[in-house]
This record gives C-alpha cells, structure tokens and sequence, in this order.
C-alpha cells in the first residue's frame, strides 16, 4: 500500500490544479458577460433617453412654431386694430371738418346777403340825401339806420353764438364719443394685450421648464456615455486578462495532457508492480509452507539422528551451507548500511552546499524592485532552483521511476518559472506604458519618482531579508525533517542487521551444541529481499516491508520536499506580486502628487520671476526719479543763482550777503539736498522691507500650499489690484504705480 501513494499523489493536485484553473477561466467569462449584460442595459437606456430627447426636441420645435403662430396672430390682429382705429378717427374728423365747413360757408353766405341788403339801403339813403334831403332827415334817417344796424347786428350776433354754441356742443359731444370709443378699444387692446403677454410668459417658463429638462437629460446622456466608456476599457481589461488567462488554461492544459502522458508508463509500472506484489505473496505463502516443511522435519530429526555417519556428514553440510548464506546476507545487509550511511554523507553535503547557494544570492545583488524582480534575481532563483533539483535528483540511484518523478517536477518547476517570466514581462509592459503616459525617459519627474522608490526600496530592504531568513529556515527544516527520515531508516536496518547477526549467532551456537543434526537445503528465490522479509515475520517485525522500504530509500523524499518547495515559490512570487500592485498604487500617487508639485513650482517660479520684474522695474524707477531729483536740484540751484545774479534786488541782496551768510545759505541748500536725498532713501527702503515681507508671506504661503495644489490655478487668475503672492491681501496702489 506504500508503493502506491507516490504514484496516486500528483494526479490529484494536478486534477485540483486543472479544476482551479477551470474555475479561473469561467470567473473572467462570467464577470465578462455580466458587464456586456450590463453595457447592453446601458445602450437600452441610453437609446431610450435619445428617443425622449428627440421627442422633447420635437414638442419643442413645435412649442415654437405654435408661439411663433400666436405671435404673428397677435401682430396682425393688432395692426388691424391700430389701421380700423386711425381711419375711424380719420373719418370722424373729416366729417366733423365737412359738417363744420358748411355751416361756416351758410353762416358766410347769410352775412354777405344781410351786407349786401345793408349795403344797398345804405346806397338808395345816400342816393336820397344827395338829391337834397333835409339835416333832420338826415340825422333821423341816420339815427334809424344806425338803430336798425345795430339790432340787426345784434340779433346777428346772438344768432352767431347761438350757433356757434351748438355748434361747439356737437363738436364736444362727438368728440367725447369719439374719446369714449377710442377709450373702449385702448381698454379692449390693453387687456388683449395683457392676455398675450400673459400667454407669451406661459409660454416662455414651459419652455425654459421643456429647455432645462433637455438640458439635464443631454447630461445624464453624457454621464451614461462616460459609464459606457468606462465599461468599454473594463471589458477590453477584462478581455486582455481573459487572454492571458486562456493562454495560460491552454498551456496548463498542455502541460497536464504531457503530464498524463508521462504518468501512463508509471501507472503499468505500476500495474507490473502489482503483479510482481502478488507474485512475491504467492512465493512468500509457498515459503512459508516449505517453512511448516522444515519445522516438521525438524521435529522428526531425532529419529533420524540414529542413521549412518554419511548422514550426518550431509546434515553438517547443511548446516554450513545455512550459514554460509546467512553470512552472505549480513555482508549485504552491511553493504546497504555502507550505501545509507554514504547517501547520508552525500545529503549532508548537498544540504551544506545548498545553504552556501542560498547565502550567495545577497552577494549577486537579488535585487526585489518596485515592478518585480531583476534579471540577476531571476538568474540566482533559477540557479538555486536547478541546483536543488540537481541536489534532489542525485540523493538516490536512477531507477527509471525515479527519472520519470524527477523530470516531471522538473518539468513544473520549469512551468512554474515560465509563468513567473510571463507575469514579470507583463510588469514591464505595464510599467513601459506607465512611463509613456508619465512622460519623456529621461525626466526630473521620472528622477525623483525613481528617488522615492529607492527610497521605499530601502526602507523594505529589511523585510526582504527576512523573508530570505524564513526561506533558509524552512529549508533548513526540510533538510532536518529527510535526515530524520533517513536517520530512522538506517536505524531500522541496523535494528535488522543486528537481528540478522543475533540469528546468525544462535545457529552457530545450535550448531555446536547439536553437531549431529542435519537440515535439508531450503531453496531461496533470486531476491534476497523475500528471505529477509520471511526472517523479520518469523522475528514478529510484520510492519516493516521490505520491497517497500527499498522503494522508500529510493525515492526518499522527492516529491514531498519538492512540493514544498514549489509552494513555497508560489507563495512568494504572490506575494512578491501583491507587493509589486501596491507598488504600483505608490508610484501613481506618488507621480500625481511629484507632478502637481512641479506644477506648482513652476507656478511660483512664474511669479518670482514676475516678482522679480516688477522689483526690477521699480529699482529702475527709483534710480531715474533719484537722477531727475539731483538734476532737479541742480535746476533749481542754477535759477537761484540766476535770479540772484540778474534781478537788481536780488545782485544787491546778495552784494549785501556776508561771507558767513553766503556758507549758511550753501549749508542749508545742502541740508536740503541731504533730506531730499534721505527721504527718498527711506521710502526706497520701506518699499524693500514691504516686498521682502511679501516675499516671506508668499514662502510660508507656499509652504501651506504644497497640500493643497487646486489654490495654485486660482493664483494665475487674480486681478492686478490683489497681490500676486500671498493671495488675498491688497497692496497699496503706490506699490503697482510703476507696473
């Protein structure tokens, strides 16, 4: 039953192995078709929510025509309301200008005929007084004339008004009528009026109301086109990692079906052994029963004991013969031990030899770097991993089970490799496509990324070697445990060995004392190791078997330590893996956060240098204001002097100038220039010491800053009024005079 576990082990991990890549490949698959599910519902939706904005589009376009209608309507409606109006107005005045014209023509006509009539009495009375006519005639006629003309004329007069009052009562009352009317329809177009504008602003909320929902629906079309967007680089993701992962299903499935192919010789080895098992239990029941043989024949030696000497004799040879073979077999028990005892010494050689390969990766530079292992390390790990595969393989004699065993953890150790070379190649893909999003190869950003990583690679450094440690130690624990096992093998056989001998040693004593008894010849088969597995039955050791135990020392703990191994590779390149994501994490938040300082050096360097334009400028300024003040005072000395030299009153007041009032007056024109001069020293300072203090502010300003690099942008956009550095103080307008 020992003979078979080897051989049943690794078809059920591989099998385990085959199934956990299966279930690897399907979860792709599944979250793929989820997400394609999902991008599906999306594209529902969104071609939903492009119907009901083509449909709102369209009610609006429609709104508008029908409020474009209204208001061509409207404008029609009231031009013909405004034409109707100004030719009622048009037509009342024409009337009333008419009606008024032909009273004015009767009233005309009426008045010439009563002139006319008075004319002509006047004529026939001024005819009459001509022919001779009295005075008193003349004065009674003129004096009935003048009372008849002024009756008439004043019945004239009130008829006139009269009619004019009428006249006037009809003009005002039509004019009413016509004010009242006009009034009326200003009423009816006002409220007609107030009735479009009302509708017009109905009108204009529900469209803006129709607009503004367009408007959030155009972006919740944009929102879903970015989630569109966003599951269209998941998918192609998840399509890459699917591919990867179908390229690796493919090669394991490979490699199982080669493994199946290779496990077909062991398991008819396998089959051989079997038969073979039951030929030895068949050979070891006939042994035993050549044994009950013997027994029984030893126990009728007595009475053959009276036969002729011959007898005896051949009994005798017997007995040496017996001896002999078992002497033979404690020299091969003794050449096992020897050949134990040499495979020891060779496993402790491999053990030491395997912690110098062990203590030499450090010293070849291992390097564990941010995006996976480097050349060299991948170099030592293969190295070591060969070596200790070569260690394992030259334990034990080549049987060619042993040769099928080893080339098929070879074989894995190998796939093992090529899938670490594989995930190690994609990091560096990834990291090349990070540095040419990143930017130019050769870049302070990149140098000070790089820096920072070093620097996290040094401060990792550490758990690095304790990792190194724990793998040492847990190799050091496998050796331990294979040289137990050995160490309790070879004790075993010795335990056999001096069993052998102490059973040699009674049948030499028996020998002696019974020199007269003769045992047949037992035929033992060819293999050795059925005779002793008889002995140890006959001694009650039935746990130990043989045929096994050979096997065991054979392939002493190949697979397991070799497994182990493994697992312990695929652990660490996981976790290496893992460590390399994190990584990965860091550099991205460490490359955004480099990236947005050196934008806000930059910035600052802008304003510095702008700063230091300004203070340039100024610098210039001063020194031209200093220059036009000393030119200004020489000015104003060379007029002084003028005037003094050419007024009279001025030649005489300084004739009369004492020397002592000629040095006091230079002194104090000197004074003067000296407090000009210091003056403007002084404001020339305090215009210094204010920019160096805005100079601090904005230091310190930018050292709060350097957490929070949005402010930055808003520092660009600030009005010249405000200042430049510090970012909301105001700054007198004197300070920007000179800008």
């Amino acid at each position: 039953m020992s003979s078979t576990t080897p051989t049943s082990a690794p078809p059920s991990k591989k099998t385990r192995g085959k199934e956990r890549t299966e279930v690897m490949g399907d979860l792709p698959q599944t979250a793929n078709e989820e997400l394609r599910s999902k991008l599906m519902d999306f594209q529902i939706e969104l071609q939903q929510e492009k119907g009901k904005v083509s449909k709102l589009r369209e009610r609006l376009q429609e709104q508008r025509q029908a409020r474009e209608l209204e208001q061509h309507k409207h404008t029609v409606v009231l031009t013909d309301l405004r034409a109707k109006l100004h030719e009622e107005k048009l037509r009342e005045l024409a009337s009333a200008r008419e009606s008024l014209a032909r009273q004015h023509e009767l009233e005309l006509s009426r008045t010439i005929k009563i002139r006319d009539g008075e004319v002509q009495r006047l004529q026939g009375l001024v005819h009459a007084l001509r022919d001779g006519a009295a005075d008193k005639l003349k004065s009674a006629l003129l004096g009935e004339a003048r009372e008849e003309a002024r009756r008439a004329f004043d019945g004239e007069r009130l008829k006139l008004q009269q009619e004019q009052e009428t006249a006037r009562k009809q003009v005002e009352e039509a004019l009413a009528n016509a004010l009242q009317a006009d009034k009326a329809k200003a009423a009816d177009l006002r409220t007609a009026y107030q009735q479009h504008q009302d509708e017009i602003n109905r009108i204009k909320r529900d469209c803006e109301r129709d607009i503004r929902r367009v408007v959030e629906d155009l972006r919740d079309a944009r929102r879903f086109q970015l989630k569109i967007a966003e599951l269209h680089s998941v998918t192609r993701k998840l399509e890459d990692r699917n591919a990867l992962l179908a390229d690796e299903r493919n090669e394991l499935l490979k490699r199982v079906r080669e493994a199946e192919s290779q496990m077909k010789p062991l398991l008819d080895k396998y089959k051989r052994m079997s038969k073979k098992n039951d030929d030895l239990l068949q050979t070891l029941q006939r042994m035993e029963e050549k044994l009950k043989n013997l027994s029984r024949e030893n126990a009728e030696m007595p009475q053959q004991l009276k036969r002729p000497t011959s007898l005896t004799d051949l009994s005798h040879a017997h007995e040496e013969q017996e001896v002999e073979f078992l002497k033979l077999q404690v020299a091969e028990q003794r050449g096992i031990i020897d050949e134990l005892t040499q495979e020891r010494d060779r496993l402790m050689l491999c053990k030491n030899n395997r912690r110098k390969t062990l203590k030499l990766p450090p010293k070849r530079h291992v390097v564990e770097t941010y995006f996976g292992f480097d050349e060299e390390s991948v170099d030592s790990e293969t190295s070591s991993l060969t070596s200790y595969i070569t260690d394992l393989t030259d334990r034990t004699p080549a049987t060619p089970e042993e040769d099928l065993e080893d080339g098929v953890s070879r074989e894995e150790a190998e796939l093992r490799f090529r899938q670490l070379t594989r995930e190690y190649q994609a990091l560096q893909r990834a990291y090349a496509l990070l540095q040419e999003q990143a930017g130019g190869s050769h870049d302070a950003e990149r140098e000070a990324r790089v820096n920072v990583c070093d620097c996290m690679f040094l401060q990792d450094s550490k758990w690095v070697e304790e990792k190194q440690y724990l793998i040492r130690a847990n190799q050091e624990l496998h050796d331990k445990q294979a040289e137990s096992k050995l160490q309790a093998e070879v004790q075993d056989s010795r335990d056999q060995n001096e069993l052998l001998e102490f059973r040699v040693l009674e049948l030499e004593e028996r020998e002696r004392r019974s020199p007269a008894m003769g045992f047949h010849m037992t035929t033992f088969p060819e293999n050795t190791n059925s005779a002793l597995q008889i002995y140890c039955h006959q001694e009650g050791i039935k746990d130990v078997v043989i045929p096994d135990l050979m096997k065991k020392l054979d392939i002493l703990g190949d697979n397991g330590n070799l497994r182990n191994e493994e697992q312990v590779v695929v652990i660490q390149a996981r976790t290496v893996l893992s460590m390399c994501e994190k990584w990965l994490k860091q550099i991205d938040s460490t490359e955004a956060a480099l990236t947005q300082k050196m934008i806000d050096l930059e910035n600052e360097k802008d304003l510095f240098s702008k700063q230091k334009g300004f203070l340039e400028e100024e610098l210039d300024y001063r020194k031209q204001a200093l220059d036009q003040a000393y030119m200004r005072i020489a000015e104003l000395e060379a007029t002084l002097y003028n005037a003094l030299q050419q007024e009279p009153g001025g030649r005489a007041v300084a004739e009369s100038l004492s020397d002592r009032q000629r040095e006091e007056l230079g002194l104090a024109v000197d004074k003067l220039r000296r407090q000009i001069l210091r003056q403007s020293r002084q404001y020339d300072s305090q215009i210094l010491q204010e920019r160096m203090e805005l100079l601090q502010q904005a230091q310190q300003v930018r050292k709060g800053l350097n957490l929070q690099p949005p402010q930055r942008k808003d520092a660009v956009s600030l009005p010249p009024s405000t200042c430049m550095l510090c970012f909301g103080c105001s700054i007198p307008p004197s300070l920007y005079m000179y800008k």
